[in-house]
């Protein structure tokens, strides 16, 4: 079960991941209060947190390009070396009272650009680090990691904005990036691409596209799930904490919130231990389990409730999140596995967004609880789709042993 964990490579990979996180999760809490106390304008910070994601949209696929080019070490340690700098930047900026809306919407847009360089390099090492019949275990092992990291992340960065204020919280962010460059120079594997000839951005973009649309069970899952995203970053980003409000209240929604993290924590332990040969069929049909926090939202928005959806959604989400990644790893060459990566990565940011933005005009149209049943709905035929097609269902995963 921890059999990864014997292979340094993996360990330094396993680690500068969980301290990434612990960042990240530090980071929009901090960002949040820095913006507020500099001008109380939530369309301000719309604005700063809006343009590192528009970056990381626009150059997600560039990133994806870069980390088969080149060695993924390098990669992720240049980049979280331009992270440090970048919200180093932002931290001082904050601390001695300097910051404006502008400088920060520069530096946020460079993190998103540094974040879109990392990603897909990210996400396509790990199968360089441990043996073929690893990968499911390992994959595992980084998503308990990564959920323990954004818990106690999120976690620090409540009590540095209450103890020591905004700023300080950015600069633990940008130490978090520096140490996760530490961690990732450990990372020494070879080079995904060996000794291939040099080819142009563009040549490289459609290899990775010819990769993508190759495999059925790819693209159908990236399709299912720019619907099912959109559903649930409109039903429970937006619409979640207008139910809350009228209902539950804040503080019980972020124990809401809190239940889905623990669940996933479970759920890593769970995929841990898991040995199917379906695996990817098994991630798909648990993603049914999604729709529960958003039929709890629209007919039963009790703590209890909601606290029990979140929980299952959680450790549901963590089966599809493991089998996804080990199915891309095991069936994708090494490289051309961050390219086929960034355009997943790529489907998932674009959908965030459009259900975000329409969500609101749909709820004023049809009600809140309308809206919630009618995206739920739609996040049972996204699932339903998938599984409607043959090379979903019939995908096999190697296990150890196998």
């Amino acid at each position: 079960m921890l059999a990864p964990l014997r292979y340094a490579a993996f360990r330094r990979l396993a680690a500068g991941r969980l301290v990434n996180m612990v960042g990240n999760a530090v980071a929009p809490v901090a960002l949040a209060f820095a913006v507020l106390d500099l001008t109380g304008s939530v369309r301000d910070l719309g604005l700063v947190v809006g343009a590192r994601s528009l970056m990381n949209v626009l150059f997600v696929l560039f990133g994806g390009v870069l980390a088969d080019r080149v060695p993924r070490r390098l990669v992720l340690v240049g980049s979280n070396l331009l992270g440090a700098s970048t919200q180093a930047a932002v931290a001082a900026l904050v601390l001695t009272g300097t910051a404006t809306i502008p400088l920060l919407l520069a530096l946020g847009a460079a993190n998103g650009v540094v974040s879109a360089l990392a990603q897909p390099a990210s996400a396509a090492a790990t199968p360089q680090t441990v043996p073929a019949e690893l990968i499911q275990p390992a994959n595992a092992i980084i998503r308990l990691g990564m959920n323990a990291g954004m818990i106690g992340g999120t976690a620090l960065g409540g009590l540095l904005v209450a103890a020591v204020g905004p700023g300080w919280g950015l600069a633990v962010d940008a130490v978090t990036f520096a140490v996760a460059a530490v961690a990732f120079a450990g990372v020494r594997v070879p080079a995904a691409r060996g000794g291939a000839v040099r080819t142009g951005v563009v040549a490289d973009l459609r290899e990775g596209w010819t990769e993508f649309a190759a495999r059925t069970w790819v693209w159908v899952v990236v399709l299912g799930f720019m619907v099912l995203n959109a559903a649930l970053a409109g039903g429970v980003s937006v619409l979640g904490p207008a139910v809350a409000d009228a209902t539950i209240g804040r503080s019980a929604w972020g124990l809401v919130l809190a239940a889905q993290t623990v669940g996933m924590v479970v759920g890593g332990v769970v995929a841990l231990r898991l040995r199917v040969r379906r695996l990817l069929l098994l991630g798909v049909v648990c993603m049914v389990a999604e729709s529960l926090l958003l039929l709890a939202l629209a007919l039963t928005p009790t703590l209890v409730a909601l606290l029990a959806a979140a929980l299952v959604v959680g450790i549901a989400v963590e089966q599809f999140s493991v089998a996804w990644e080990t199915s891309i790893a095991q069936h994708v060459p090494a490289d051309r596995l961050a390219r086929v990566y960034s355009y997943d990565m790529l489907g998932s940011f674009v959908a965030i967004p459009l259900g975000q933005v329409a969500v609101g005009p749909a709820a004023a149209v049809v009600g809140t609880r309308d809206t919630l049943l009618i995206l739920a709905a739609l996040v049972v035929l996204s699932v339903l789709g998938m599984v409607s097609s043959r090379a979903v269902r019939r995908l096999e995963a190697s296990t150890p042993g196998a």
